[in-house]
This record gives C-alpha cells, structure tokens and sequence, in this order.
C-alpha cells in the first residue's frame, strides 16, 4: 500500500528537523500553563488537591503526547518535483498525497513567524483556483523554502502560458 504513495520519479526531499522543535515548543507552551496551575491547586488549595493532581497529570500526558506527535509529523511530510506538478505528501496514519500541476498554480505564499524565523524554517503554500489541490509545505529551511518558491513561480509561469 504505501507504494501508492511513492513519487513516480526520485525520491521525497524531507523538511527540516527543527519544525519537529518548533510544534514541541507551541506544544509545551500550553501544556506548562496547565501544568503550573495544577501545581498551584495542589499548594495553595487543600480541598481542590485532586482538581490540581488531574491537571498535572493530565498536562504530563499532553506534553509527552505531543513530544512524540511532533517527531512522527515531521517525518511524515515530503515533496518531490517533477516535470510537470508538484507531489506533495504528509501523514502518519491518514496519508495524504496531493499533485499539484504547475500550470495550476495561482500563486506561491511563503510564511515564517517568530518562531520559525528564530529556528530558520518556513511554510511554502501553493494555491491554485481550487482549494483542494492548495498545499503547504511546512519546516523547509528559508533557504530552501526561497529556492522552491522561485522555482515553482518560474515553472507556473512556465506552464501557465499556454493556457
């Protein structure tokens, strides 16, 4: 079955390591809130101790949960150009894959927050006229997530002229 989602030429060229970094932050962030209050009740809060001690516990749970989500997403997604469209694909247990014609291509958007900028990644997001086949490609190195927005700018311009 996973052959189904192979590139018919090559092979994927994955993002970076740091997006797995990234989504552990924006993870842990909440999580720590949850867990801090939980700790609070536990203290402050003699008659509400277990309200305090499901909170940690389940702060805990949250934090390792996503600990290990985040790995296993970020070596999910993949892309691979090809002459004519772009294969992007993610997923860990509901695989997607989604072709993207370069003659389809609207417009190529490039995105970096703050926490993206201070770890060097950035999202590539390709439209096009329908929202089914737009993708994203998160945690590309910003050198990288340049190279493949100009590149799929010029090829969409390419194969969109003879429409």
């Amino acid at each position: 079955m996973d052959e189904l989602f192979n590139p018919p030429v090559g092979t994927w060229q994955r993002v970076s390591p740091q997006l797995a970094t990234v989504r552990r932050i924006l993870i842990l962030v909440p999580t720590s809130v949850i867990l801090i209050a939980g700790v609070a009740l536990l203290i402050l809060l003699s008659d509400l101790r277990w309200i305090g001690a499901i909170a940690v516990v389940l702060a805990l749970a949250l934090a390792g949960w996503g600990w290990f989500w985040a790995g296993r997403n970020q070596r999910s997604w993949g892309y691979a150009e090809n002459d004519d469209d772009l294969l992007v694909t993610s997923g860990v247990m509901f695989k997607r894959l989604v072709a993207i014609p370069y003659g389809r291509m609207q417009f190529v958007d490039v995105e970096a927050g703050p926490l993206d900028r201070a770890f060097g990644v950035a999202t590539v997001t390709l439209h096009t006229a329908s929202a089914e086949t737009a993708a994203d490609i998160p945690g590309l190195p910003a050198a990288e997530a340049t190279r493949l927005r100009n590149r799929l700018t010029e090829l969409g311009e390419a194969h969109g002229a003879g429409l």
